[in-house]
């Protein structure tokens, strides 16, 4: 499954072969997606995900502020926004001061802790409950197995996108 991973990274990665930071930081669709916020949001996904392998549901904290509901979240009428979601929300794009060699360090050093974390775990069979989300069905509990799947998942899921963004800059794709 790390090799899958492992596949899967390098095919999001290449996407940004040549480019500098402010090609990295375009939106070149209606999208939100840049490169550089592409990789930032993989690299997010699976620390948070490979944090869940190791503590548990506390990783994975979607706590509303009191009073704030879900409805209002996704309706745009919450009084006030939880950081978790302004920190989600940053990960899609490029920040000022941000450079691509930065992002890409960083999505290797989370490449590197998560290959540590499966290599230390005596078993992939291991189990946490996940914590409620409004895109999440309730009551789920992921094997470890299962966590590697998911992060696998949509980091191949998000090498598709990031070739359209790629072909969208400057007509090159990454495969």
């Amino acid at each position: 499954m790390l090799d899958a991973l492992a596949t899967a990274r390098a095919a999001v990665t290449r996407t940004v072969t040549g480019l500098d930071d402010e090609k990295a930081g375009e939106r070149p669709t209606v999208s939100a997606l840049c490169l550089g916020g592409l990789i930032k949001h993989v690299t997010s996904m699976e620390e948070n995900w490979l944090r869940f392998v190791v503590e548990g549901p506390s990783a994975l904290s979607y706590d509303l502020p009191d009073g704030v509901t879900w409805a209002d979240i996704t309706s745009g009428t919450a009084r006030e926004i939880p950081q978790w979601l302004i920190d989600h929300q940053s990960g899609f794009r490029m920040e000022p001061g941000e450079t691509l060699a930065d992002v890409l360090k960083r999505y290797e050093e989370v490449a590197a802790r998560t290959e540590e974390v499966v290599a230390s775990l005596p078993d992939l069979s291991a189990t946490h409950q996940v914590p409620a989300a409004p895109w999440g069905s309730p009551a789920r509990v992921y094997t470890v197995r299962r966590v590697l799947t998911h992060v696998l998942h949509e980091t191949a899921q998000h090498a598709g996108h990031a070739d359209i963004l790629r072909e969208s800059l400057d007509g090159k794709t990454a495969t």
